[in-house]
């Protein structure tokens, strides 16, 4: 079994979600891509966080998230 048979193997197996359809997260170590297509494909793709980078790409999003918050009021501080 090659590397694509065992991704789309592992994105139809639905252990492998979860949440609902439409904000689903998928869960696999033998899938081999850190981003993949959400179950509903027109909803766009989602991170693999059964490996490494997905997780470290959520992390360094939330990160980044929370400083722009930070910055927006220290900013809007400093302007009133």
């Amino acid at each position: 079994m090659d590397q694509d048979e065992i991704n789309r193997e592992e994105w139809e197996n639905p252990d492998n979600w979860s949440g609902p359809k439409w904000m689903s997260v998928h869960f696999s170590k033998r899938d081999s891509r850190t981003l993949v297509p959400k179950q509903i494909r027109a909803m766009g793709g989602t991170l693999n966080l059964g490996k490494k980078a997905g997780v470290f790409c959520l992390i360094a999003f939330v990160v980044s998230l929370l400083l722009l918050i930070v910055m927006l009021g220290v900013l809007a501080w400093a302007g009133a």
